[in-house]
């Protein structure tokens, strides 16, 4: 099995693929894929398999990665600083 941080050198990945990178299973990919689609941070197309059955879901980033980390370490903080306000605030009803 690849090493999760592996499945992101690539621009474009299949959903299979990001399953076995991640260990998640093909239904928890859709969720997290459908949860950065919000941000338009990826396109989703489709692929034909040879033979029968249903297409490939082809994922493919269209911002850089790093731009997704630095959204994502900035949202964290806001978070973090909203409740360490929320914390300050109830210590005062205590005082």
């Amino acid at each position: 099995m690849p090493e999760p941080w592996h499945i992101f050198e690539k621009w474009i990945q299949l959903s299979i693929d990001l399953e076995r990178g991640t260990g998640l299973r093909q239904p928890e990919v859709s969720i997290a894929m459908r949860q950065l689609d919000p941000f338009d941070w990826i396109d989703e197309s489709e692929e034909k398999k040879p033979g029968k059955g249903r297409p490939n879901k082809v994922y493919s980033l269209k911002v850089r990665f790093k731009d997704i980390i630095v959204h994502l370490e900035k949202q964290q903080k806001k978070a973090a600083d909203e409740a360490q306000v929320n914390i300050e605030r109830l210590k005062e009803l205590v005082v």
